[in-house]
């Protein structure tokens, strides 16, 4: 069964299931393509009977690009908007505006990504002014600014096993590994693709793996204890790939999303062609990721103003 819901004029950049609810999830928005226009966040609800029904919906003055969720707080979730702030939004407010909003950033927020540690409120920022920060939203200003990428910076995203440890992307054809304790430099760089590397994720099963999708449309996998080449490479989008996510209850299953109006669920111990190509978008698919609770349902958003949550064919993801 496929859920949809229509996000009416806006175009789906971020969705990221809840980490408590099985049943809830969010969507970053934008007007006009995320180039002009306003943005919202979205707050959707998979019903009893399968559908896909607004729980709330708070406007932004901005386009939105990414959504985090709350590790702590069931309730709380973040957005990186084109004005280089992020908002911090409670689902249950009666109020239309973010309980907090911090801006630092001289450009767009490309990604946001809340700390895996439950006992935290840090959030990691990725710019296009090329720098990452660290926040506690409980503050207002940022906590550290890491300075390295010497261009647009795409994602910044922590490690699930290692703790204080995130990965960034960059448009200067990097990967880098940083340590927050050591916000001086980056503690390794990894020339990972010829073109812009636009995501990543962590492996959950394996804290040395880390995956990157670039410009180049080629996925590719390093261990950190050897990144000089990566361990696999899959090919298969014929545009640039605009997210990954690592499955949750699979350690050799990925999904990736791309340009070219699909999604392709990857087995990286076979090594070939993608197992499942997922065609029901008629736009860029830029949004992506795996149910927690749910194994093998995913979601994704798009470019044509479609949210859709959905179990693929080959249900892999559930190996």
């Amino acid at each position: 069964m496929q859920a949809v819901f229509r996000t009416k004029s806006l175009h789906g950049y971020a969705v990221e299931f809840s980490p408590y609810f099985a049943h809830r999830l969010a969507c970053a928005a934008s007007q006009y393509f995320g180039i002009a226009g306003s943005g919202a966040v979205l707050f959707l609800e998979i019903t009893g009977d399968g559908q896909l029904v607004p729980l709330q919906c708070f406007p932004w003055s901005q386009g939105l690009y990414d959504v985090t969720w709350s590790e702590f707080n069931e309730r709380v979730a973040v957005t990186g908007s084109a004005d280089g702030s992020l908002q911090v939004w409670d689902v249950n407010a009666n109020s239309q505006m973010p309980v907090n909003s911090m801006k630092e950033h001289t450009k767009e927020v490309a990604g946001v990504d809340w700390s895996k540690d439950r006992r935290t409120s840090l959030v990691l920022s990725a710019s296009w002014d090329t720098t990452v920060k660290l926040w506690d939203i409980t503050r207002n200003s940022s906590l550290v600014t890491f300075h390295d990428h010497n261009n647009i910076v795409y994602s910044a995203i922590w490690s699930p096993r290692i703790p204080g440890c995130f990965a960034s992307t960059s448009g200067d054809t990097t990967l880098r590994i940083w340590d927050i304790r050591k916000p001086d430099s980056s503690t390794l760089v990894i020339h990972g693709h010829p073109t812009e590397i636009l995501t990543c994720d962590w492996s959950k099963y394996d804290k040395n793996l880390i995956v990157t999708g670039a410009s180049d449309c080629v996925v590719r996998g390093f261990d950190l204890r050897n990144p000089a080449m990566p361990v696999f490479e899959l090919r298969g989008h014929e545009y640039a790939i605009r997210r990954l996510k690592c499955s949750p209850f699979n350690g050799n299953v990925l999904a990736t999303c791309s340009y070219d109006f699909s999604v392709r669920i990857w087995d990286t111990s076979l090594q070939s062609s993608a197992v499942e190509t997922v065609e029901h978008h008629t736009e860029f698919v830029c949004g992506l990721d795996f149910n927690l609770h749910i194994p093998g349902q995913m979601v994704d958003c798009s470019w044509d103003e479609t949210v859709k949550v959905y179990l693929p064919a080959s249900n892999y993801a559930n190996r």
